[in-house]
């Protein structure tokens, strides 16, 4: 599930290379303000880890692939154990054998090997594109949701922070808008849900 942090930073970063601000009209040699005139910030930040733990939508996202990986790794198993069950009972059993029921056997054995070790990858494979999909989908709803968000408040550019991966190494408290955007979320979520 680490991927959903790492979609959610590139939200936040692609947000923040999107983003359309006002051309200014002071000198060259001025630092660009962060504020407008009526003090009212213009970037803001938002705590990813927060938000990820707290937003509804992921978390169900997230249990959702925790039980389809849990299905899947129980299904592998119990195949992987009766595959286990069969090499044994055909070890016991060699002795008594011809060479030619060994050897069918023997190739017989392989293709199931080789089946369940293309079971594993495949299922693997399967998994990583279902939450590649819920990553783009998570980077889709927040996208959505920072763009009226910010409209909204005035903001131009909304930051992401970290403790696991701080792009941002500080941020005033005044300008973290963790909880609205995560409220905003949620609520959308809910209402999405009924």
């Amino acid at each position: 599930m680490r991927s959903f942090f790492i979609a959610f930073v590139i939200v936040a970063a692609s947000f923040a290379a999107n983003a359309q601000t006002a051309p200014t009209t002071a000198p060259a040699t001025t630092a660009p303000a962060a504020t407008t005139t009526d003090e009212k910030p213009i970037i803001v930040f938002v705590n990813a880890d927060t938000l990820l733990s707290n937003y509804d939508y992921y978390k169900a996202e997230k249990a959702k692939m925790v039980t389809l990986s849990q299905k899947a790794q129980a299904e592998i198993n119990a195949k992987g154990d009766a595959f286990q069950k069969e090499v044994a009972a055909y070890q016991k059993g060699a002795n008594a054998l011809t060479p030619v029921q060994k050897a069918a056997t023997e190739k017989r054995l392989a293709k199931k090997q080789q089946d369940l070790q293309a079971l594993s990858q495949n299922t693997g494979k399967q998994l990583q594109d279902i939450e590649a999909s819920e990553n783009a989908t998570l980077y889709e709803r927040i996208n959505t949701f920072l763009k009226t968000y910010t409209k909204t408040k005035g903001y131009k550019i909304v930051l992401t922070y970290s403790k696991s991966s701080p792009s941002m190494l500080y941020g005033d408290d005044s300008l973290d808008v963790t909880k609205e955007v995560l409220a905003g979320l949620n609520a959308e979520y809910k209402a999405g849900q009924k």
